[in-house]
Formats: structure tokens, C-alpha cells, sequence
């Protein structure tokens, strides 16, 4: 039987910690090919990033295109979309149905608070991406700037819940507002909470903070796990549920590595002793 083939359109990371790369791991880890349409380059580390180079709409159109021809994709995802306009190309793929089974991870600054969208990119996101996304994936950050109130300050599940219901009206199938850093007083330190919201379902889905400085990708190995459970099927909180899951494996065995001097990679491949599902 031939393997699923599933898409990702997102940035390069140097440091291969994040973005494509850890797509890449992602979906060889779970079992899938994985194709990828290039958006930017970006000069980082585990410290840092320090240049991004947007690739332009018209080039990763033709890289969907080229993949989505000859293979039979059975799900995408985003990540660093970089530029507002390569987010309404990607927009206007999904509506031609060139995009199936799309999650989108709205991509808007990285975790050392390097602007990794051009101004615009937030109501590009909103106005029209979102509403082609089966899943959608904001960090508490991501989701402050997409509905204009501090969910991370504000620092509770219910607040999370309120973003989650908040950008379901953007016409997404699934919102699910990622808790990795939220603190919600100290019986709840220990915890790294996700909310998961559909039409019809609002869930928690809990778990224990795994102690670790690496954490790099996170966000990405999730959307990107997330997609090949909707590839083989799944629906979208199943596929969240069981997909967390694998992240935290992947952050328990990489937790004593000491690859670079900041936020190093997950263990997506089980190197540390965990089989990836």
C-alpha cells in the first residue's frame, strides 16, 4: 500500500528545530510522505533568528501546484506564511480545493518574539484563510493578536475557550487554542492545558507540563501531526487528542538533550526511546 501523502507549506528553519523540518520529522515519524512547498528562509538557532527571506506568492503557488499535479494529497498544512499576500494565495488554493483536510497554523511571531509576518498578515489570516481550515492552531500569543484580548495575561481555561469560540465565527471547523505557557495560579503550573472547540464540542484536553528547555517546533510538529490524523480519517478532535499525545512523548525524551544553547528540537523520531503513534 502506498504511504499518504500530506503537504506542508512553511518556512525553513536552520537550526532544523522548527518549520518544515520538523514537519518533515513529524510526518516520517507518523508514517506519512511528505511533500513541501517552500515560504521563507530564515537564519536561526536555538537562541535566535536573526534574517528571514520571503519566498514570493507566485513561487509557492507553483510549488502547491507542482506537488498537488502529480501526488494525491491527503491532507495540508501551514506554518510561517510570512506575508499577508502569499496567506491570500494559499487562501485562494484552498478555495479552488487544490488544499484538503487544511490545518492552519497562523504563523505571527516567533517565541523569541521575532516578527515572523509582514503587517496585514493577522486580518489576511482571519478575513480569509481560516475559513478554508478544518483545524487552526494559534498559541496563546497567536491568539491574543487574532482577537485583540490577552489571553495569556488573562490566564485562565475559560479565556482560552473564549478565544477558541471567538475565531470559530471565522468560519473555521475546529479551533484549538494551545496552552503550552499558560499559568493558572500554582495548583495548575504543573499543567500545560489545550482547548479544543468545534460547532458541536468544547474539551480541555489536559496534560502534564513536561520540565524541559526543549521546546523548539512544538507548535508545528502539532498542527503537522494533527494533519496526518486527518489524513487517515480522523476527525478533528480525535485527531487533536491522540496527536498531543505524540508531542509529549517527543518533548519527554529530547528533555535532557543539550543541542544548542537555548530552545533545543523535540524527539519526534523516538530517539530517546519512545515509539512515535
Amino acid at each position: 500500500m502506498d504511504p499518504l501523502v500530506v503537504l506542508t507549506i512553511a518556512g525553513s528553519d536552520s537550526g532544523g528545530g522548527a518549520g518544515l523540518e520538523a514537519d518533515l520529522r513529524t510526518f516520517a515519524a507518523l508514517g506519512v510522505h511528505g511533500a513541501v512547498a517552500v515560504t521563507a528562509v530564515t537564519a536561526q538557532n536555538t537562541r535566535e533568528v536573526t534574517a528571514v527571506l520571503a519566498v514570493e506568492p507566485e513561487l509557492v503557488r507553483a510549488q502547491v501546484e507542482a506537488v498537488a499535479d502529480d501526488l494525491d494529497l491527503a491532507a495540508v498544512k501551514t506554518g510561517m506564511l510570512a506575508r499577508p499576500s502569499t496567506v491570500l494565495e494559499v487562501a485562494r488554493l484552498a478555495g479552488e480545493g487544490r488544499l484538503p483536510n487544511l490545518v492552519v497554523d497562523p504563523v505571527l511571531v516567533s517565541s523569541t518574539g521575532h516578527q515572523l509576518m509582514e503587517q496585514g498578515g493577522v486580518d489576511a489570516y482571519r478575513d480569509a484563510l481560516f475559513a478554508r481550515a478544518e483545524v487552526v492552531t494559534p498559541n496563546l500569543r497567536e491568539a491574543a493578536l487574532l482577537t485583540g484580548t490577552d489571553v495569556a495575561a488573562l490566564g485562565t481555561v475559560a479565556a482560552m475557550t473564549d478565544a477558541a469560540r471567538a475565531l470559530l465565527g471565522t468560519g473555521a471547523r475546529c479551533v484549538v487554542v494551545k496552552g503550552g505557557h499558560l499559568l493558572e495560579g500554582a495548583a495548575t503550573e504543573a499543567r500545560a492545558p489545550d482547548v479544543v472547540v468545534t460547532a458541536a464540542t468544547t474539551a480541555t484536553l489536559d496534560g502534564p507540563r513536561v520540565a524541559t528547555r526543549n521546546d523548539h517546533g512544538t507548535g508545528c510538529s502539532l498542527a503537522a501531526a494533527i494533519a496526518v490524523g486527518l489524513a487517515e480519517g480522523r476527525d478533528a478532535v480525535d485527531a487533536v487528542t491522540r496527536r498531543k499525545a505524540f508531542v509529549a512523548r517527543a518533548l519527554e525524551t529530547a528533555a535532557g538533550w543539550t543541542l544548542g544553547g537555548g530552545h533545543g528540537p523535540i524527539d519526534h523520531l523516538g530517539w530517546g526511546g519512545s515509539a512515535p503513534s
